[in-house]
This record gives structure tokens, sequence and C-alpha cells, in this order.
């Protein structure tokens, strides 16, 4: 199956935010496979994680190079995922340095549509949680200013919106 039947499959299976995942399916059915790469200049599929670590209470977020923004882990989607939760796992793992991350069960759990500085004009996010294992270290990854451990009620005080509103969907999934 290819990265962009996965996607669509997800997308169909995923049953929150109706009219954001109709968004999301309209356009991949316009840009078909282009859709889900860096190179479509209309917008494309991305994928992303929050790190959490729920026995101590606390999100994994990092300082993001360009936006200088705190953030969940996530980015663009490459030809060598074989799945939309490969690539959210792939991403976290490789921005948080955390090895054994696991993806919360459920696939999805929210999905953010956020414009971006061109050439492209946004990215449909598709985001998941990856719980860490109890023992994770994190390691500062070439894409990011800072890591650091948030508990869950500093969150908002650091990061914007829509990584609150990932925390929120996140700790009701556990």
């Amino acid at each position: 199956m290819s990265l962009y039947d996965d996607t669509v499959l997800v997308l169909k299976r995923y049953e929150g935010q109706p009219e954001l995942r109709q968004a999301y399916l309209d356009h991949l059915s316009e840009h078909g496979d282009d859709g889900m790469w860096k190179a479509c200049t209309a917008g494309h599929v991305t994928a992303s994680a929050l790190v959490v670590d729920p026995s101590r209470g606390r999100v994994l977020l990092t300082l993001h190079k360009k936006l200088r923004m705190w953030l969940q882990m996530g980015g663009h989607c490459e030809p060598g995922d074989a799945s939309l939760a490969a690539a959210a796992l792939r991403e976290a793992t490789e921005e948080s340095g955390v090895p054994g991350l696991t993806l919360l069960a459920g696939g999805p759990v929210r999905l953010d549509r956020h414009p971006i500085p061109g050439p492209c004009t946004q990215h449909l996010d598709v985001q998941y949680a990856a719980v860490a294992p109890p023992d994770a270290v994190e390691a500062i990854s070439d894409e990011s200013l800072d890591l650091r451990w948030f508990a869950y009620d500093e969150v908002a005080g650091a990061a914007d919106e829509s990584v609150v509103r990932l925390m929120e969907a996140t700790r009701a999934r556990l």
C-alpha cells in the first residue's frame, strides 16, 4: 500500500473534526500523491507526534529552529515512510532523540491545518501521540534550538493553542 493510500484510509477512519477531515480528503483527491509531498505548493500532509510521559505528567516539546516556537515533534513525509503513523513515529524519534517511543493506540489524536511561509501555503498536519519509555532521555537534533519537558499545566504558558489542544486531546485518550 502506498503512503497516499494509507493516508486516505487513516483519514477515512478518523472520527473527529469532520469538516477538517473532509478538507484533507478533498485536498488529496484534488492533488493525488503530490498532496503528500513538500513540493506541493497548495499544501501537503505532514505527520507529527506529541511525546508524552504519562507517569510523570509531562510532554516533550522542541523549540523549532525556524519558527522559534515550542512545538510537538513532526514534519514532512518521506518516500521511505511505510505509513502515516510510521512517518509520525520517525519524526518524533529523530527530533526527540528518544528511542523506544510507541504511538498511542487508536490512530491520530487530532488534525491541525496551519499556514506556513511560502512557497507552500499550508501544512495539513495529522497529529499522533507517542508515549516515551520510563527511562527516556532526550537528545537535541539539528532541527531544534532546544528540547524541554513541560508539565501538563506549563504547556499553555509556553506553546500556542494548537499544541495545547493536542495535549488536551492526548490526555483525554490516555
